[in-house]
């Protein structure tokens, strides 16, 4: 299948777009001038205009297409016109393997730079090259015929993950993000998904199970603390996929995978690469893309995410939180996944942010927003549970019910109160 040009390469949720391999093709080679800052919501264009800057090696910048003009300025830090286009040139592709062949020839002055989702805080712009971006990616002929559902911000490194793991083994990408409930089943019959790539927050949008769908080999979890719950529920709407959790972040890339939960083993080649020093991963600069905001310690990097070591030999470990995230209750440390967790035990709790709110006195207070669809949940009832398996400081002060939970422009949950 990977030299079928009439392969579907791109098909967004609406059925308004569809490009086949050949039109991308014909889209490249037609091109004479490279978009400098993509800042569009098309994920086609932004697409096409990564190709061309790594086959004419050129350097991009990827912004949030709802980025606001105030936002775009200052994220750029300097003045410049989005309307600016650079002349490029390539050999012509002239076929599906020409073109694969040929990312891998010319991206030696190829960059990009795009930005962190903010989830806390304000997004920093982080560059990488073709190599940083394409670590983790794995090719071969059995992979030929897999479908990926797009499930991610094109604009970010997860959904550029995604994006370079089909394009290299010449896979067809079909939109699911934004999408409804309704209508991502519908597309992953339709086009009998193989792969999807997504948050927890994305999985549970699709709960609770009510149809099986069988064509999902694969199933992996990224961009946010790994939810054991959510798996669980899946399990049953996806009864014939591997279960892969992904951890990954915009500075350092794809670093560790495991089919085992919350559990991460360090794999040799970067056993040297990355190291845990008081609880917090480090990575070593190395791996990294570069950043003017990277504050590096001795060529090290303090991930911000904290990490509980379950076995020294072999070295195994779990994700916690991001320090961050942590909530300091008068000296206390609560870890809003914990609390988290413990609420969405309750039946009829769809989705659970809890976040912290500054208090004169403690310094701060535990909050949560709960949606739910059970009308028996009350706060006085929600306090009980949460009283049976939490200290009184993780319990939240303030507990409010909601039509929904924010999302940051990646899909995961925004702590930003």
């Amino acid at each position: 299948m990977i030299n079928n040009e009439a392969t579907l390469f791109w098909q967004d949720y609406t059925g308004s777009a569809a490009f086949s391999y050949s039109d991308l093709i014909a889209d490249l080679n037609a091109s004479t001038h490279l978009q400098r800052h993509v800042y569009t919501a098309d994920y086609y264009t932004v697409f096409k205009n990564i190709l061309l800057a790594v086959l004419s090696g050129k350097k991009i910048i990827l912004l949030d297409a709802d980025f606001s003009p105030a936002e775009v300025a200052e994220n750029l830090n300097d003045k410049v016109s989005l309307s600016d286009k650079v002349e490029i040139s390539f050999p012509k592709i002239e076929h599906k393997k020409d073109l694969l062949d040929s990312l891998h020839k010319t991206h030696e002055k190829f960059n990009i730079s795009l930005f962190t989702s903010g989830t806390t805080g304000r997004p920093k712009q982080i560059t990488h090259n073709f190599a940083s971006l394409t670590r983790a990616v794995r090719t071969s002929e059995k992979s030929n015929n897999n479908v990926w559902g797009f499930a991610y911000n094109p604009t970010h490194f997860a959904g550029l993950q995604v994006f370079f793991q089909a394009l290299l083994n010449g896979n067809t990408l079909i939109r699911l993000f934004g999408t409804s409930k309704t209508r991502f089943i519908e597309l992953v019959n339709k086009y009998q998904i193989t792969h999807i790539s997504a948050t927890p927050t994305f999985y549970r949008l699709l709960l609770p199970p009510k149809e099986i769908l069988p064509s999902v080999r694969r199933i992996t979890f990224g961009g946010e603390k790994f939810d054991p719950m959510t798996r669980k529920a899946l399990e049953h709407l996806f009864p014939n996929a591997k279960f892969l959790n992904v951890y990954a972040s915009t500075e350092g890339g794809t670093l560790f995978a495991t089919e085992n939960g919350n559990v991460f083993t360090i794999k040799p080649e970067v056993e040297d690469k990355v190291k845990i020093m008081d609880g917090e991963l480090f990575i070593h600069q190395s791996l990294l893309g570069s950043s003017p905001s990277f504050i590096l310690k001795e060529g090290w990097f303090a991930s911000g995410d904290l990490v509980e070591i379950i076995s020294e030999n072999p070295l195994k470990f779990s994700f916690i939180s991001r320090k961050n995230e942590m909530i300091n209750v008068g000296g206390y440390k609560v870890n809003p996944h914990e609390v988290e967790s413990v609420l969405s035990e309750l039946e009829g709790v769809k989705e659970v942010l809890v976040f912290a709110r500054a208090n004169s006195v403690v310094g701060s207070i535990v909050c949560c927003d709960l949606v739910v669809d059970n009308e028996d949940l009350t706060i006085p009832s929600i306090r009980k549970h949460l009283s049976t398996k939490l200290q009184p400081f993780k319990i939240p002060r303030i507990i409010k019910f909601v039509a929904a939970i924010e999302k940051t422009k990646t899909g995961k949950k925004s702590r930003k109160k």
